[in-house]
């Protein structure tokens, strides 16, 4: 017995303690008993101890721990994605879960006055948009193309738009050893054997490539080489996965705001814009649509294309919108801003075949030389084709006939056929066209728009019934229109519905229009703001009188020549169309007459100032001391 006490007090067994010293062990107990005092056991507890004794255990483990995961992310394919993905996962889903808590509880807030409340509204979008833009930047890539994307969509608040256009230009470079690398991997030669020049610093830089100057070493032409980023293709499946991932989150928990579209999106279109093979295709797609068309237009040749690896002609100019190039190479600016709409313009409205990711940077302009076969002394250079998008006969000509309406003077039969083809274009009801109409426009909602009540307070300036009437926009309207977003919960949700209703390919046609826009502003034109209205006005026209021609002609194959019914209609049809075509090019001739007065003008006030040298800049846009 004493014995066993000894053991018990050894080892610190409770349960060997406490048994009744007076009885005898039970079976169970003997077999315990044995356990303990077999010299395995003494030894198990005697290492224990010994381990206590030595704290540097611990730490050691780690770095094998460490050292283990660093050989595993270097040699292990799986491993790194793995680790990857759930590290750019949670910097993106971290940003948009605290954006969307942000949202709920500042719309939940009360607010002692109308402007305190607009004051937090617009913060609040500034705070949101700004945690995605730092999440989008540290994961580089695909990541930067969403933000992209982001930034592009006109409806969504202005704070939004702003804070992701520095990701236009904030691109990573890759390096000259990597790229080389890819070079060999995909050409089967290196860059100095294809090449006797390279300039190792690209000129421009994107979220998926960059373009570096060149010479071939065969012909000694001068080329712009575009290499694909090389860690691109490897993390492109798993950073498309993390996107539609953190995106799902977001419309689970927060169903309102989706933007699991978005996701949808780039899954189909990423691929494409990937294969430079593809956007060799695209551009050759393009040029041979204007061929037979009196343009400005200019597509650079393709010399090679690889998956990865494009070599095209490299073509030097200046930004569409830069003043002082265009006044150096006496470029007048309104004939650029109306050709750059009539080049979209026709895309859209008549070829059903348009370039979807239009910026400045993406077009150059450049003096037509003796060869060129542009009707101006300029030539507008179109570059990045790896996204364009088609468009179907009957989408594309309600889109005309839903322009046309707005363009109208504004009546409860044209505010019908506005909302009628709302929803044949956009998937637009009632409650969402006052949304989609100021996407389509960039304008405040005009009469008729939005239904109004009586507690409604009045607009501080003047709605248009229509776009042709549409005075140049005030700073009141101006701040209505980057106000509307911000200071209503409801219209923020409203947006976001838009944005899942409408189809891509319309949501791309707002981009082209914000891009026509935008740019007749950014070129100081002096015609009217109604100017660039007048040629989509013209296309429109020319693709329903077309669509209607196809359709009258097949009736009258399948009826007869002499059906005086189908006779009648297409008199109709084109009286209709020559008829609005003609008020259209009188118009444009008057708006033209007016804005070479304004021009001659600013002419004659630099002529006073700096005398011709000053008046060949304010001629041009310039500011003058």
């Amino acid at each position: 017995m004493m014995l066993h006490l000894r053991i018990c007090l050894l080892n610190a067994r409770p349960y060997a303690c406490k048994r009744s010293l007076s009885r005898p062990f039970w079976p169970s107990e003997r077999r315990l008993y044995a356990k303990q005092t077999s010299p395995n056991h003494r030894q198990k507890y005697s290492n224990r101890n010994q381990v206590n004794r030595k704290p540097w255990i611990y730490p050691v483990s780690l770095l094998l721990l460490a050292g283990a995961g660093t050989f595993a992310y270097h040699n292990s394919k799986s491993f790194r994605y793995a680790v990857l993905a759930g590290l750019r996962c949670s910097r993106v889903a971290e940003a948009c879960i605290l954006g969307v808590i942000d949202y709920k509880i500042t719309f939940f807030k009360t607010y002692g006055s109308q402007e305190e409340q607009f004051a937090a509204y617009s913060d609040c979008h500034k705070r949101s948009a700004s945690r995605v833009l730092r999440s989008l930047l540290a994961n580089g890539g695909i990541f930067i193309k969403l933000g992209q994307h982001l930034g592009s969509l006109i409806v969504l608040p202005k704070e939004w738009t702003t804070t992701m256009r520095p990701l236009q230009d904030q691109c990573e470079p890759s390096t000259y050893e990597a790229v080389d690398a890819m070079f060999r991997s995909d050409m089967r030669q290196s860059i100095d054997e294809l090449f006797v020049e390279f300039d190792r610093k690209p000129v421009g830089v994107a979220s998926l490539a960059q373009v570096h100057v060149a010479r071939l070493r065969e012909t000694g032409e001068k080329v712009a080489v575009k290499l694909q980023h090389p860690h691109l293709a490897e993390f492109a499946d798993v950073d498309m996965e993390m996107v539609e991932v953190s995106l799902g989150w977001i419309k689970y928990w927060f169903p309102e705001f989706e933007l699991t579209w978005l996701g949808e999106e780039m899954r189909i279109n990423l691929p494409k814009e990937m294969d430079f093979v593809h956007e060799a295709s695209n551009a050759t797609i393009t040029a041979r649509e204007f061929e037979h068309v009196k343009t400005s237009l200019y597509i650079p040749k393709v010399i090679t294309a690889n998956k990865r690896v494009l070599i095209m002609e490299y073509i030097q100019g200046g930004r569409v919108d830069d003043l002082e190039y265009l006044a150096e190479k006496n470029i007048d600016r309104n004939k650029v801003a109306i050709e750059l709409s009539r080049i979209f313009n026709r895309m859209v409205f008549i070829n059903g075949w348009f370039h979807a990711d239009p910026h400045p940077g993406n077009l150059l302009i450049r003096p037509a030389d003796l060869r060129s076969e542009s009707p101006y002394n300029f030539e507008v250079v179109l570059l990045d084709h790896g996204q364009y998008f088609n468009l179907d006969d009957e989408l594309r000509v309600n889109y005309s006939k839903f322009w046309l309406s707005l363009m109208a003077p504004g009546s409860p039969s044209v505010n019908a056929d506005r909302r009628k083809y709302a929803k044949l274009v956009g998937n637009i009801g009632p409650d969402l066209y006052p949304v989609f109409e100021a996407a389509m426009t960039g304008r405040a909602a005009m009469e008729g728009t939005w239904e109004e009540r009586p507690s409604d307070s009045a607009p501080s300036f003047k709605r248009a019934s229509g776009m042709m009437t549409v005075s140049p926009q005030s700073e009141e309207e101006m701040e209505a229109i980057r106000t509307a977003v911000v200071n209503q919960e409801g219209l923020l949700v409203s947006v976001f519905d838009v944005l899942r209703r409408v189809p891509r390919r319309v949501l791309m046609v707002l981009k082209l229009n914000d891009l026509t826009r935008s740019l007749d502003h950014s070129l100081a034109t002096t015609h009217s703001n109604i100017r660039i209205f007048l040629v989509t006005a013209k296309f429109c026209l020319q693709s329903v009188w077309r669509s209607d021609q196809e359709r009258l002609i097949d009736a009258m194959r399948s009826r007869g020549l002499l059906s005086f019914g189908l006779l009648l209609e297409y008199f109709k049809c084109w009286w209709r169309y020559e008829r609005g075509y003609t008020a259209l090019v009188f118009t444009e001739t008057w708006l033209d007459s007016e804005a070479n007065v304004y021009k001659l003008r600013d002419w004659l006030y630099g002529l006073r100032r700096q005398g011709f040298k000053g008046a060949h800049k304010a001629a041009a846009g310039l500011n003058i001391l």
